[in-house]
């Protein structure tokens, strides 16, 4: 991993480099992993606007909890990550969604750079005054399971959703 990766909150100084990074995971093919990475960038203002008013509570559609969005960047100020944390859990988000969703791009996987994209986003969440934070990945997701065990993660109860898909939820203690 590069010397430096930080978090910083969605800018549109960043714009080229947001898009290029949302680019790399729509030819990837793979899921947008945080979900908000997944909302279109043609509209690069509103959807910035879209992240801020989420972070407010403001604009949400309804049973929707207020969430804070940042990047992981690097020194070189390219967009490594994304990471969106829940400011609260509903039942939804307690069975399968959990306080913290994070990815890391396509290329620059398997350089720990999640295991700091989870740190840094702890600390985060610890200043909006969450003390246990729940964090899941599905079963099989070798990578993810890593990362948040490496975070102090502690196994739950899995949950079985109605597809069959296993998510593993563990809870981590700020």
């Amino acid at each position: 991993m590069s010397s430096v990766a930080y978090l910083i909150k969605p800018t549109i100084e960043l714009k080229s480099e947001y898009l290029s990074f949302y680019q790399e995971w729509l030819e990837s093919g793979e899921d947008m992993i945080p979900w908000v990475i997944s909302k279109d960038p043609s509209d690069f203002e509103g959807m910035l606007q879209s992240l801020w008013d989420a972070e407010k509570g403001e604009n949400l559609p309804e049973h929707w909890v207020p969430d804070s969005t940042f990047w992981l960047v690097n020194e070189d100020r390219k967009v490594i990550g994304a990471v969106n944390i829940r400011h609260r859990l509903t039942e939804q988000l307690y069975n399968c969604g959990g306080h913290i969703g994070y990815g890391i791009r396509p290329s620059e996987r398997k350089k720990g750079y999640a295991t700091r994209l989870l740190a840094l986003s702890l600390e985060k969440a610890k200043e909006l005054g969450i003390q246990k934070v729940l964090v899941v990945c599905d079963k099989g997701n070798v990578g993810s399971e890593k990362t948040i065990v490496n975070n102090a993660g502690m196994p739950d109860t899995d949950f079985i959703e109605e597809d069959g898909n296993i998510v593993k939820r563990f809870w981590i203690e700020l």
